[in-house]
């Protein structure tokens, strides 16, 4: 366990600053801003890929007790992965934040505050799927990143950030919103249990809890939404600008050319 714990802790900070380094020698007209945006962006790629590996992992072994069946993963992801990566976030998100008023002219942040991650999920040995459905909602993490950093490299009219556009949208929804009613259906399969008394079978703390989840998650989903819109309705202006139709020859220039 120590050697998993001594792992994430170096990981992640020791991937941030290796990409602080090396990024700058590579696009030297980046500011502090870019580099630690674009660092951020790629470990939190990594930590997605992970969670989501693990989630899947967890998952399949689970499947057929969603109540009972248990999986390492479930226990030494959350605490001695989950936990080092949350610390490292946090100053991550930081730096990212300082740097980007920095670079605007705005007065630095003198001080910063560190959440302390202090709440072990207590669930007599229980639930392991459904903790692996919740690192399911990491997959759309990549994506959502891969379209920023496209957007920094300048690519934003490439086919591949139209492709990785699609795949945000479609990740996001499955692995953020409709993940919910399916943890819901699953655990009333277990028990017999219609998907509508599933809310009343379970505590109150329970379902406001995944409500509080669920919530910001549809309001992202909807500004994603209207953000492709947009974006659609712009390349389509741009292209019918760029192609307009020829119009037919008036008429009264082909009575005097009679």
């Amino acid at each position: 366990m120590l050697q998993v714990l001594v792992c994430g802790v170096v990981v992640f900070p020791g991937l941030f600053f290796t990409f602080r380094k090396v990024l700058p020698s590579i696009f030297k007209q980046w500011t502090d801003a870019d580099v630690v945006l674009v660092s951020e962006r790629l470990v939190s790629s990594i930590h997605a890929v992970m969670a989501t590996t693990a989630g899947i992992i967890v998952v399949s072994s689970c499947k057929g007790n969603v109540i009972m069946d248990r999986h390492w993963l479930a226990t030494y992801f959350v605490i001695w992965y989950g936990v080092p990566y949350m610390s490292y976030d946090i100053f991550a998100m930081y730096l990212s934040h300082y740097y980007r008023f920095r670079v605007k002219g705005h007065k630095d942040y003198k001080s910063h505050s560190l959440r302390t991650v202090n709440s072990f999920f207590f669930r007599k040995d229980q639930g392991d799927y459904f903790i692996g459905c919740l690192f399911l909602t990491e997959l759309s993490t990549p994506f959502v990143s891969l379209g920023k950093i496209l957007i920094q490299l300048g690519m934003q009219d490439c086919w591949l950030h139209k492709v990785n556009g699609g795949m945000v949208l479609l990740s996001f929804f499955m692995c953020r919103i409709a993940l919910f009613p399916y943890m819901y259906w699953a655990y009333g399969s277990h028990y017999g249990i219609p998907l509508y008394g599933v809310p009343f079978h379970l505590p109150l703390s329970a379902n406001l809890g995944n409500l509080c989840i669920l919530s910001p998650q549809v309001y992202w989903f909807v500004l994603l939404c209207r953000k492709g819109y947009r974006l659609y309705k712009r390349q389509q202006d741009v292209q019918n600008q760029a192609s307009p139709l020829s119009s037919p020859e008036p008429v009264s220039d082909i009575s005097k050319a009679d």
